[in-house]
C-alpha cells in the first residue's frame, strides 16, 4: 500500500455583526422568528434597487484583517458572481474576486490566502414534498477566510475553525454560533502519494467543529481507499450526512470562471482606512499573557477559550499575588464554572470579582478550610455578600488558637478512645479519622494542619 498525503484547504464563511445588512438599511438579526420580516426592495433583489456599502462590516473585516496580520486593500472593490439558485434573489452575489480587502496573514501557524466581504445567501426551508425561501439572511454581511492548502489533518483543521471563532468573538465581528449558521466551514480535501496536489473534492454542510474533524477523516479514506483501487478520484462538491458519517455526492465542482465576474457597476471603487483603533487583547496573547502569570498550559487555554470567564478571572486577580492567581484559576475552572452550569444562572449570579478575590485570598492565609471555601462560593453565588462577612455570621472562620485546638483535641480523645488507642498502638491512620471527626466537631472552622498537630499532642504526652 502507498503513503497518501492529505492536503486541505478550508473556506469559512461567517455572518458579521452590524444592525443592519451588508447592502440596505434592513434589520441583521439573526434570532427573528417570523419569515421574510427583515427586507427590503434591496435585498429581495428588485429591479432598480441600489445597493449602499455597509461602512461598519468593512471596519470589522479590517480588524480581522490587522489581528490576522494580513495586508489591507487600500480599496474596495465589489464584483458579481453569477449563479443561479433559489435562495439568492438577485441571480448573482455581489462578492469580491481580484481585490479581497484582506490578502495574506496567518493563524494557528496556518497561511491565509485572502478574507473577503460578501452579501449572504436566503434560507430554503423544505417541508415535505415543497421548498419555501426565507429572505430574512439575504444581504446579511458575511466574511469568508480562505486558507492555502497547507493544513494536513483533520484536527489540524478543526483547530483552526475553533481558534477563528475565538477570534471573532474578541474582536466582537460575530456571533460565530455554529448551530444557528452564524459560521460555516467548507473544506476542500485531496489526497495525493507525491508532491503534487491531488484532485480537490469541496465538503459542504459542516455546522460543527465535531463534524469538520469527522467529515475530512472520512473523505481522506474515500480518496484513499479509491486510488488504492486503481479508480479516479472525481472533483466535485459533496455534502455531509452527520447522521450515516459519510460524505455525499451533491455536483461537480464549479471553477472560478463558471461564476462569469465582473465589477459591480452600482457600487463604486472607494478608499479603505486601514486604521480602526486599538485591537482589544487577542486569544494567543492572553494565553500568553497567562502563562506570564505562572498558570499552568491547561488553566490559561481554558480561561481563554470563554472571554467573559478570562475576563472576571482577570478582574479578580488584579489584587492576587502568583500563588493566590494559581489558586483563583483552579477555583475558577472547576467550582465556578461547576457553579455556572448547575445553578443556570446568567453570568456569575451575584459572585462579584472583589468578592471572589477576597474569598481566595482567605483560602491562602488559611483564615478558612477548602471545605468552608466551597460552601461560601456556593452562597455568593445567590447572596450579594462578603465571604469574610459570611464566614463571621456563619460562625465559618477557622479556629486556630491554641486553647481552642487544645479543648477540642482533648474532647474528641474522650469520646473516640478505640481510635486513641489504635493510635498509641501504632496504627498512624487512626489520627486521620481523629483529624476528620475534630473538624466535623468544630464544623469545618478548624485549621487541619495545627488541629492535627493539637492532636498528636493530647495523644503523646496523656
Amino acid at each position: 500500500m502507498h503513503t497518501y498525503t492529505p492536503t486541505i484547504g478550508l473556506e469559512i464563511h461567517a455572518e458579521l455583526k452590524t444592525k443592519t445588512k451588508m447592502f440596505c438599511a434592513s434589520r441583521n438579526h439573526s434570532d427573528e422568528t417570523r419569515s421574510n420580516a427583515n427586507v427590503c426592495p434591496v435585498c429581495m433583489g428588485h429591479p432598480g434597487t441600489l445597493p449602499v456599502p455597509n461602512i461598519e462590516a468593512v471596519r470589522h473585516l479590517v480588524r480581522i484583517g490587522r489581528a490576522l496580520r494580513g495586508t489591507i486593500a487600500s480599496r474596495a472593490e465589489f464584483v458579481r458572481k453569477n449563479y443561479f439558485y433559489p435562495d439568492l434573489p438577485k441571480g448573482y452575489q455581489i462578492s469580491q474576486y481580484a481585490l479581497p480587502l484582506v490578502s495574506g496573514g496567518t493563524l494557528s501557524g496556518i497561511a491565509i490566502t485572502r478574507v473577503h466581504l460578501e452579501e449572504d445567501t436566503a434560507r430554503s426551508v423544505h417541508h415535505g414534498g415543497h421548498s419555501l425561501v426565507d429572505y430574512n439572511r439575504a444581504g446579511v454581511p458575511l466574511m469568508e477566510l480562505v486558507t492555502e492548502p497547507v493544513i494536513q489533518s483533520a484536527k489540524e483543521a478543526a483547530d483552526f475553525a475553533r481558534e477563528l471563532q475565538l477570534l471573532l468573538l474578541y474582536l466582537s465581528a460575530s456571533e460565530a454560533n455554529m448551530e444557528k449558521g452564524e459560521m460555516r466551514v467548507e473544506a476542500n480535501v485531496s489526497v495525493s502519494v507525491s508532491n503534487r496536489l491531488g484532485t480537490k473534492v469541496e465538503i459542504k454542510n459542516l455546522n460543527s467543529f465535531r463534524a469538520v474533524e469527522r467529515a475530512i477523516e472520512y473523505e481522506i479514506k474515500r480518496q484513499t481507499a479509491l486510488l488504492e483501487r486503481g479508480e479516479r478520484v472525481a472533483q466535485e462538491t459533496r455534502g455531509w450526512d452527520d447522521v450515516k458519517g459519510v460524505t455525499l455526492s451533491q455536483r461537480s465542482k464549479e471553477e472560478s470562471h463558471d461564476y462569469r465576474y465582473f465589477a459591480e457597476p452600482d457600487v463604486p471603487v472607494y478608499a479603505v482606512a486601514s486604521d480602526t483603533g486599538v485591537l482589544p487583547e487577542l486569544p494567543w496573547e492572553r494565553r500568553e499573557r497567562y502563562t506570564r502569570l505562572g498558570l499552568k498550559k491547561e488553566q490559561a487555554e481554558l480561561l481563554t477559550m470563554q472571554r467573559e470567564v478570562g475576563d472576571f478571572f482577570d478582574a479578580a486577580a488584579r489584587t492576587l499575588d502568583e500563588g493566590e492567581r494559581t489558586l483563583a484559576a483552579n477555583y475558577v475552572i472547576s467550582d465556578v464554572l461547576g457553579l455556572r452550569t448547575k445553578t443556570g444562572v446568567d453570568n456569575f449570579g451575584t459572585l462579584s470579582p472583589k468578592h471572589f478575590a477576597e474569598l481566595i485570598h482567605m483560602l491562602a492565609v488559611g483564615d478558612i478550610s477548602s471545605r468552608v471555601g466551597k460552601d461560601i462560593l456556593a452562597e455568593l453565588f445567590i447572596r450579594a455578600i462578603a465571604p469574610r462577612a459570611l464566614a463571621t455570621e456563619r460562625g465559618l472562620l477557622q479556629q486556630s488558637g491554641p486553647e481552642e485546638l487544645a479543648r477540642a483535641a482533648e474532647k474528641i480523645c474522650a469520646v473516640h478512645s478505640r481510635a486513641v488507642g489504635d493510635y498509641r498502638a501504632g496504627k498512624r491512620e487512626a489520627l486521620a479519622f481523629l483529624v476528620g471527626q475534630g473538624m466535623k466537631e468544630m464544623k469545618g472552622a478548624a485549621h487541619p494542619k495545627k488541629l492535627r498537630e493539637a492532636l498528636k499532642n493530647a495523644l503523646e504526652t496523656a
